[in-house]
């Protein structure tokens, strides 16, 4: 039986709190009114939990990007039937699988009934409902295009994740062969290396010294092996703990900005990225300075942000868009800025920046098709250093004890 934490005052005014088990409010009510109580409030005991639960779900119960778009589209094809927000909603909560998706989803439609307008209830969902969606969709509410926002909003998802699938996939290959490369390395130094010291040992001949450190760190690995995964896990999670750190964030996205090959898909996807979003913030209304503060709060990389955030605040004074990125050219290409300028005289940014966006997401797709053809060359050279490095420490010994002979 559930156990509540409640407060009551007696007949005479003396507050009164305690722990009590009943079937539900009401009744524990009753029973503190025969014992002379007034139930004046009641905590469920298991509360505390749901929320600590809530807080795990909420890390590790992520909302995938096509849940969304699926929402997103269906949502606008009801808003075009006429459908109320409300209904539709409980009708697409009932359609996804996510258990987190449905709950905010229901929990959106009961504020829209409460009276709440439909981006303020969203802003409820940080986690699900990004900034960019809130905005556009009050912006849409605000001038009655709700229909139309919700199909921009639907193209910006389907275009965003088309872009990341594609690099997923580029990287992989190199993952696999990099991690495979891995396993076979640690089961070579903890299977057949200790075989080779004890050869070695019983040879009585001098060894050098790559070969005593692989031998040492072979004969180490064969027996303490479980502390290896121990300590891929400490690495782990100090090496997320540290990216999460303004220091470690700024070194990772200066890195990539400089890595020759790299480089190249982080500026055209970065741009990309900036180009269809501003479109689409544009498209729906929401003013220039604005959108320009949402998208930088979208970017990842830290110099990207900085430059959208400056370029607002310029903005803001009156300053020009294409002239205030010419700043910024080592991150954003010139094409992009001439053509904004072009955009910002003829009155058709949000246009040129949709157009701009499609090309350079083509430019993204081209790259990361190649992406594996580079790579391929510079792993199979990793590979052939680390083999070699191997061989040449375990066979030179072999070359010296034949010289003895």
């Amino acid at each position: 039986m559930p156990r509540y934490s409640y407060i009551a005052k007696s007949l005479d005014g003396r507050t009164h709190s305690d722990t009590l088990e009943a079937k539900n409010e009401r009744e524990l009510a009753k029973i503190l009114r025969r014992e002379g109580y007034i139930l004046i409030k009641a905590k469920f005991e298991e509360e505390k939990y749901k929320k600590k639960f809530a807080i795990s779900i909420s890390l590790f119960g992520k909302v995938k990007t096509v849940d969304k778009m699926m929402f997103t589209r269906n949502l606008r094809v009801m808003v075009a039937a006429g459908v109320s927000l409300p209904k539709a909603l409980k009708i697409l909560a009932a359609q996804t699988q996510s258990k987190k998706f449905n709950r905010a989803i229901l929990s959106t439609s009961e504020e829209i009934i409460k009276g709440k307008s439909f981006s303020v209830a969203l802003s409820k969902h940080p986690t699900i409902f990004s900034e960019l969606f809130v905005s556009m969709i009050k912006v849409g509410e605000e001038a009655g295009t709700l229909e139309e926002v919700l199909r921009v909003l639907t193209d910006q998802m389907e275009k965003e994740h088309e872009i990341k699938s594609k690099i997923k996939g580029a990287m992989i290959y190199p993952l696999v062969i990099i991690l495979a490369m891995i396993i076979i390395g640690v089961l070579m130094m903890i299977m057949v290396i200790p075989k080779l010291a004890q050869v070695f040992a019983d040879l009585e001949i001098e060894l050098p010294i790559t070969t005593r450190v692989v031998i040492a760190a072979g004969i180490f690995l064969s027996k303490f092996w479980y502390l290896l995964p121990i300590a891929v896990l400490i690495f782990l999670f100090l090496a997320k703990a540290f990216l999460k750190t303004k220091a470690g964030k700024l070194i990772v996205d200066t890195l990539v900005l400089k890595i020759p090959i790299i480089a190249s898909i982080i500026k055209k996807t970065n741009t990309a990225y900036t180009a269809r979003t501003l479109s689409s913030l544009i498209t729906a209304g929401v003013p220039i300075v604005r959108s320009l503060r949402v998208v930088s709060r979208t970017l990842g990389n830290i110099y990207y942000k900085e430059a959208l955030l400056k370029a607002a605040e310029q903005v803001e004074k009156g300053s020009k868009l294409a002239v205030v990125l010419r700043q910024y050219e080592k991150i954003y290409p010139t094409l992009l800025i001439q053509m904004i300028e072009v955009g910002e005289e003829t009155g058709e940014t949000s246009h040129i920046l949709g157009k701009l966006a499609d090309f350079y997401e083509e430019e993204v797709a081209n790259a990361t098709k190649n992406l594996s053809a580079i790579i391929e060359p510079v792993l199979m050279l990793i590979v052939g250093a680390v083999v070699g490095f191997f061989a040449i420490s375990m066979i030179q010994p072999m070359y010296s004890m034949l010289d003895v002979l």
